[in-house]
């Protein structure tokens, strides 16, 4: 009886051990089966690192942007379109890790948990998938930034669609340079990063709508107090300067004007744990995300700060760092009654047999909200500036909203030009982003392109 119990006691321990081994690779499988199975050496997908066969990838409009076609990868017919969407959807050999040919190729490959690679082998092709980017916006933006670095971006701050996402510098990966580490200089410098989704800024003057918002939350008085603008604030731990002299402004003045020395005095009345209190309940120092695409995240630090680091923080020219999608979300945010909604860049995956596995926005983003009398005041003082200061003019007939940056740098080099904002129209709830890298006035480079790129989105 004793044999016979324990030989009974060791099969069920085996029994036990088999299914528990079964059960931990089917987990392994779950999790982890798309990653092998689209891994760059599957020869069945990839060649020499490169992927061959795979689901094509559309823009909004139907534009193809890439398909597999006779065992090789091919991409839109157009070279600006080519040059503007190569941060999107990625290159083939994976070296964007941020564009869709990396972060879905198990949805290219067609792979699935219960079918696995058969899609692939039964139609040639994985999955497809459209995006939201609409080519017009995108190919605009390109052409508009010029020569500079730097990204421009729009979403729908209804919906969350991402309508145009253009980084610079790209290559046309249709022809894709050989010399772009050694024989032209800085020209490609950062040509795999997406500065959209992955960039990091000093912020320059777009950082006073963050100043002005913890001013309205902390300062009831703020639209009754005045300050006088001398072209230089002297602090107890030295210097703010202004590069204009704006004498007496009030609170809508100062933002309209940019004055340095008045928001330099608004955040050291304010003290620098409730401008890191705002910072924070606005996306700084949070995980943002983009769907499945990861947002770098903006960095806000006045742990060291004294009453001169505090002041220049609140015009953005201190430690802190800002990411472009971060802020078009903020101004979506505000645009939006206070509600802030993720942007996101797969409109819908369908499979060879048509059938359609994921359709829009996976997440909600609960990092950024404010309260809906704080967004619209924030909305007010914004179509002043762009009223009072930049002129309707600059954007006919799209009824924006705005604050432009002209962020110093340092080391000798012109200042980054920025420019944030969004439509107030019903029929264009758009907010837009512009950074160009060492251009020098927001203003005078970063507004023309955000009006070249939103008037190719006015409905017709």
């Amino acid at each position: 009886m004793n044999k016979t119990a324990k030989r009974a006691y060791t099969l069920f321990a085996l029994v036990i051990a088999f299914f528990i081994g079964v059960a931990i690779l089917l987990a392994s499988l779950y999790i982890n089966g798309g990653t092998w199975a689209s891994n760059r050496v599957n020869r069945h997908i990839y060649s020499s690192g490169r992927i061959m066969s795979a689901g094509s990838i559309y823009t909004a409009d139907g534009i193809v942007l890439a398909k597999s076609k006779e065992g090789k990868r091919v991409y839109a017919e157009n070279k600006t379109l080519r040059l503007a969407a190569l941060h999107a959807i990625g290159d083939d050999a994976g070296f964007i890790a941020t564009g869709i040919h990396s972060v879905y190729r198990q949805e290219l490959s067609g792979y699935s948990f219960v079918n696995g690679v058969y899609l692939l082998k039964a139609y040639d092709k994985g999955s497809d998938i459209h995006l939201t980017l609409n080519s017009k916006a995108c190919k605009t933006a390109y052409n508009a930034m010029g020569n500079y670095k730097g990204t421009v971006g729009v979403y729908n701050y209804k919906t969350g669609e991402i309508l145009c996402m253009v980084s610079s510098p790209s290559f046309d990966i249709n022809n894709k340079p050989r010399n772009m580490k050694t024989g032209e200089g800085e020209k490609y410098e950062g040509v795999y990063l997406n500065r959209f989704l992955s960039g990091l800024y000093t912020p320059g003057s777009i950082i006073k709508v963050l100043t002005a918002s913890a001013a309205i939350e902390n300062n009831p008085n703020i639209y009754y107090e005045t300050y006088e603008c001398k072209g230089v604030l002297q602090t107890s731990t030295g210097t703010v300067s202004c590069p204009s002299v704006h004498g007496k402004v009030n609170f809508e003045k100062a933002l309209n004007k940019s004055c340095n020395t008045a928001f330099a005095q608004i955040a050291i009345e304010m003290g620098k744990e409730k401008l890191s209190a705002e910072a924070e309940a606005l996306g700084f120092n949070n995980n943002l995300s983009a769907n499945r695409l990861n947002i770098q995240k903006s960095v806000w630090n006045l742990s060291a700060a004294n009453e001169r680091d505090l002041g220049w923080a609140a015009i953005g020219q201190y430690n802190t760092l800002v990411n472009p999608c971060h802020m078009l979300t903020l101004m979506g945010c505000i645009a939006n009654g206070g509600q802030g909604v993720a942007p996101y860049l797969v409109d819908r995956i369908v499979t060879p047999a048509k059938v359609v596995t994921q359709r829009g926005p996976q997440a909600k983003n609960a990092a950024i909200v404010m309260d809906a009398a704080k967004a619209e005041k924030l909305a007010e003082l914004m179509r002043s500036d762009v009223k009072n200061e930049y002129g309707d003019y600059s954007f006919p007939g799209l009824e924006m909203c705005g604050k432009t940056g002209t962020a110093e740098v340092g080391d000798g080099k012109a200042p980054h030009a920025w420019f944030v904002g969004f439509c107030r129209r019903e029929d264009m709830p758009f907010a837009v982003v512009v950074i160009l890298e060492n251009a020098g006035s927001g203003y005078k480079n970063a507004v023309p392109v955000a009006n070249k790129v939103l008037q190719t989105l006015k409905p017709r």
